[in-house]
């Protein structure tokens, strides 16, 4: 596994730090800025419904907006902005990427803290990091409610798109092998369960499934128990995103059984042909009792930390513009795939060289010379980890 060790991890956690108005210093006097913001905040609300039998969940979303008045602040020292560097390919790719045009075009300082969904949500939310690439969407529903109607993240777009999820995934030959394991339910069948039983699952499928302290490991064995799979099936949780992925590429590439957890925007996904095993359709009545049904298609959005509303206003702008998704992001997968000794950071290189038609959209034309000058003298951000 690559090392992610960050220049300046722990020195500049919470250094941005902006709310109304602004106390700028500035030879000796000190000057009170009121600034003026309009801006459309969601904010998502679960609302409990009574019907004859049980009770139901939805969800409903209500966008407000806030007025604040502004005025531009006297130039100064730029925040370093920490990014959320979450334990997965297609978040630090959008990370790296991220940072070059925030360091490079906008000349705020970065810096990233490496971690699993859950601890590096609650960072978000105390502020020890300011931007979140990847918010999945319904995994963390309940966190990300609250959070949200506690003030203290905003969501400002979103990333990649819809995207699927499920943990009963097998290779497509494996179902052409055997047409008739097409479902969750198929996984009692002795016949179809011990294809996938090893000395470490004894008489049971072992089924891989979430890195530890993401949100789908907490999902995964509760769907596992809610479609009745306890005595059947054995959780293997991998140490991480790449060792994962690591365990489907070897089991492929010898074309052997393989069941777990997959999403359409890893990069298994991408480039190798996988096949769902049918579940009951998703609803938000099941979703919130039982979860014996099927995800719903996530929703990824980019969050920041409220602060960084005020404090960095141009990059919120350039990441309400940002709009790297499934098809965008598959040439990245691709790429790596074929480069297999090139590490995060020379991926996000290799796009931003390859694709200036798509960056140029998302920021100022002063930005955009400013990247691409840097972009030819081969430079690199300093806030990126050492990979």
């Amino acid at each position: 596994m690559m090392k992610h060790i960050s220049r300046r991890r722990m020195l500049r956690l919470g250094t941005i730090g902006f709310a109304g108005s602004v106390v700028a210093a500035a030879c000796g006097e000190t000057q009170v800025v009121e600034k003026i913001v309009t801006q459309q905040v969601e904010v998502e609300k679960i609302v409990e419904k009574e019907v004859p039998v049980e009770k139901v969940v939805t969800r409903e979303v209500v966008v407000e907006k806030v007025v604040e008045k502004m005025v531009e602040a006297p130039p100064g020292e730029k925040q370093t902005l920490v990014f959320s560097d979450l334990n997965w390919t297609s978040a630090q790719i959008q990370n790296r990427i991220a940072q070059y045009i925030v360091e490079k075009g906008y000349g705020y300082p970065t810096d990233v803290v490496f971690g699993t969904t859950l601890p590096l949500f609650q960072g978000l939310r105390r502020g020890d990091s300011h931007i979140t690439m990847e918010i999945w969407l319904p995994n963390q529903d309940e966190a990300w409610a609250e959070a949200q109607t506690a003030g203290e993240v905003v969501s400002i777009g979103e990333s990649l798109g819809k995207d699927w999820q499920s943990a009963f995934v097998i290779p497509a030959y494996l179902q052409e092998e055997y047409p008739d394991l097409d479902s969750v339910e198929d996984l009692k069948d002795e016949q179809y369960k011990a294809l996938f039983q090893t000395t470490e699952s004894g008489d049971k499928a072992r089924l891989v499934s979430c890195v530890i302290g993401w949100a789908c490991e907490e999902v995964n064995a509760a769907q596992i128990e809610a479609y009745g799979l306890t005595d059947h099936v054995h959780i293997v949780n991998p140490g991480d995103g790449a060792a994962a992925n690591a365990d489907l590429y070897g089991a492929y590439e010898r074309r052997e059984p393989w069941l777990g957890y997959q999403w359409g925007t890893n990069d298994p996904s991408l480039v190798l042909d996988l096949v769902r095993l049918k579940e009951p359709e998703y609803t938000d009545e099941c979703w919130f009792t039982t979860k014996a049904c099927a995800y719903e298609d996530a929703t990824i959005l980019i969050a920041v930390h409220p602060d960084v509303l005020t404090g960095a206003p141009d990059v919120v702008d350039m990441l309400r513009a940002w709009g790297l998704n499934i098809q965008v992001y598959s040439a990245i997968a691709q790429w790596q795939r074929e480069n297999e000794d090139a590490s995060t950071n020379d991926a996000a290189l290799w796009w931003l060289k390859s694709n200036p038609g798509i960056w140029t959209g998302w920021v100022t034309a002063d930005a955009a010379t400013a990247i691409q000058s840097a972009l030819d003298a081969n430079e690199t951000p300093d806030g990126w980890p050492v990979e």
